[in-house]
This record gives structure tokens, sequence and C-alpha cells, in this order.
């Protein structure tokens, strides 16, 4: 791909506001639902899928931007997946050798971040087109806001669930995580269907309103803004 053709990267604050919130993986292109659904019982869990998603999308978005003035339209989208693959693998491996606990929890949802659309999507969408820092920070962004999606309905089904929040996180995630172990209900038995199915779908249906709202306000506030510089005019 000639540098004539790659088109104009958009602006990191433009990157990171997409990531985060305008584009979100989760709740703006709706991906990335089945280890979102799945593993999402508590905050910590969130956590640690969040991260394997992020180190996934890091390392895929910078190879591929590495790669992609030698590889042809042709074929790219079998190299694509390949790429994704043999990371996912190297991610899998690393989890399960260092944070053995969390491998045990997350178990076949780390092997299937390669079916994560979200993966693929931002690859040929953007690390395809981009030079390397545009792609790194694309990936950054994108993976902290499915990161934070993740422990926020972690902890929404984990507190209504248990009373807890990031439970056993010193146990799945390492010493240094024991800080963010606490208990916000003290003696509660919880309403069981938080952390089934069900709750999943309740919580992130609850994110997306609660998502919509603020876009709907923020979208007034920017009309009258408008209207009013207008009138002084």
């Amino acid at each position: 791909m000639s540098e004539a053709s790659t088109p104009k990267p958009p602006s990191y604050s433009t990157i990171f506001r997409d990531g985060l919130w305008d584009n979100n993986v989760a709740m703006g292109q709706m991906l990335g639902l089945c280890p979102l659904l799945a593993v999402t019982t508590s905050a910590t869990n969130g956590l640690g899928m969040g991260i394997a998603t992020l180190a996934v999308l890091l390392l895929t978005n910078t190879l591929v931007s590495i790669i992609r003035g030698i590889v042809t339209p042709q074929v790219r989208i079998p190299v694509f997946i390949v790429l994704i693959a043999s990371v996912v693998t190297l991610v899998d491996m690393a989890i399960n050798a260092w944070m053995h606990e969390l491998y045990k929890v997350l178990g076949l949802f780390i092997a299937l971040i390669v079916t994560n659309c979200a993966i693929f999507g931002r690859v040929e969408a953007f690390a395809s087109k981009q030079p390397i820092l545009p792609a790194m920070a694309d990936a950054f962004a994108m993976g902290i806001g499915f990161t934070w999606v993740l422990v926020a309905i972690g902890a929404m089904r984990e507190i209504l669930g248990s009373g807890t929040l990031f439970a056993h996180a010193s146990l799945l995630l390492g010493e240094s995580f024991t800080w963010l172990e606490m208990t916000v209900i003290p003696d509660f038995s919880g309403i069981l269907l938080s952390i089934l199915p069900p709750g999943a779908f309740m919580a992130l249906g609850f994110l997306i309103a609660i998502k919509r709202l603020i876009d709907r306000w923020a979208k007034a506030r920017q009309e009258r803004a408008a209207m009013a510089g207008l009138v002084t005019e």
C-alpha cells in the first residue's frame, strides 16, 4: 500500500473518544457480546477478560499496521485471521503461565477471542490502513473501552448477586490487586438472577440506555449552544 493511498489518520482525541464512548465496541458496535455476557459474573472476571482482549488488540493492530504494505488485498483476510489466531494463542499461553487461576475461570473464552468480531473489525477497518502509532492508539482506546464495559457489567452483577466487588482479585490477578477487594453490602444474600445469563442482558441494556440518554442530552446541549450563537450574531 503506497503512502499516497493511505488515508489521513483521525486525531488522537477522536480515536480515544470513539473507542471509549462514541464507537464503543460493546455499546456502540455491539460486538464481542459473547464474552461480555458470559464471563462478567464478577468485576474481577470482566477485568481479566478485558486485559486479555486489550493485549490481543494491541498486538494485532501493531503487527497488521507493520505488514500492511506487503500484504496484497487478495490474501489479506486469511493473513489477518492467521495473525489474530497466533496472537490469541500466545496470550492464552501467557495467562495460563502467569495467571493460572484466572485462566481456570475464563477457560475457553480466552481462546474464543479469535472469533471476537471486534478484533478483526479494528484490524480491517483501521490498522490495515493506518501507520503504527494511530493503529496502536486505536487498539488501546477500543481495548480500554471494551474493558470498562466488562468491568461495569461485572460490578453491577457482582454487587447485586453477592454484595461484593472485585472478589478474589488477589487470587485471580495477583497479590498486587488485593486492594480492589471490598464488601459493598455486608450480610447480603444476593439476588440470584443477577449472576445468571438474564442478569447480563439486563445490565448491558441498562448501560446502553444510560449511554443513549447521555448522548441525547449532549446533542441537545450542543444544539442549544449553536442556536444561542446564531442569535448572538
